[in-house]
């Protein structure tokens, strides 16, 4: 296959700032998921209202991808101030935030997203210190149980895909079903899992992730092949559209470091 103009990394964010619509209230994580989130604003969603887990709202990057949700790249053009209590507190918990966009070190066949740690042979009944410790959920949490809806990125890798996530560090649909309606969460759960490879989302009655589309480098049977449960198939399974080349330009503009153009492995 000759070389694409663009990364599998630049597919994930465009096909992740798809799911934004104009006028919506969004939060962001740290990372790809700004990327992502100030792409929509930059290409199709002008009036998309963003704010990060810190409570800075209104802004968008300046000179290249923030380093955290409160760097100066995003300080600097800031419409308002809050903190996380505000953020997550009150916008998200109270039901107010329209979509959240995070990231998953693990993710499984319910959405459930692990950022906590590995365990070599499973965390087991009772918790103890993991083998690989990850990073932590931070506000990816009280964005999985309030937000409106939920995207997840993550890089389609089968040690990733999970059949079942060794620890729940944000909540997706649990054991699926009604499940989230039993415990009460104000949000309506991942409405998607946005990787290198493809667009998966959930069964409206099981919740269960299936696969909807493929990119135009990936294939349905790579996708399963990379993927750590037995990945089913929706009957309308599609090719997703390649970037346009305004989306390109908007994507690279936000992304002005280039954070996406490294070529990824395969498979990632």
């Amino acid at each position: 296959m000759s070389e694409l103009p663009y990364t599998r990394q630049e597919m994930m964010a465009i096909a992740a700032g798809r799911e934004l619509r104009d006028g919506e209230l969004a939060i962001f994580g740290v990372g790809l998921s700004m990327l992502a989130g100030y792409f929509a604003q930059a290409h199709h969603a002008p009036r998309l209202r963003s704010m990060t887990e810190g409570g800075v709202y209104g802004a968008t990057p300046v000179g290249g991808l923030p380093w955290g949700i409160e760097c100066n790249r995003l300080s600097a053009n800031a419409t308002s101030f809050t903190h996380a209590l505000d953020a997550l507190g009150f916008l998200v918990a109270s039901g107010r935030c329209d979509v959240g966009i995070i990231g998953a070190a693990q993710v499984d066949k319910f959405g459930n997203v692990n950022t906590t740690g590995i365990w070599q042979d499973g965390l087991g009944e009772h918790y103890r210190a993991p083998d690989t410790r990850l990073t932590g959920a931070g506000g990816a949490n009280d964005i999985a149980c309030g937000a409106g809806r939920v995207v997840i990125m993550v890089s389609h890798e089968a040690k990733r895909f999970a059949e079942r996530v060794d620890y729940i560090s944000s909540p997706g649909y649990l054991e699926g079903g009604n499940a989230r309606a039993r415990h009460g969460f104000v949000g309506g759960g991942p409405s998607a899992i946005v990787t290198t490879l493809g667009v998966l989302r959930p069964e409206p009655d099981s919740k269960e992730f299936v696969l909807t589309g493929y990119y135009p480098f990936s294939s349905v049977a790579e996708i399963q092949a990379h993927t750590g449960w037995a990945l089913r198939v929706a009957a309308d399974v599609q090719e997703i559209a390649p970037p346009s080349p305004a989306e390109l330009a908007a994507l690279r503009r936000v992304d002005v470091t280039g954070a996406l153009r490294k070529p990824a492995k395969h498979g990632k």
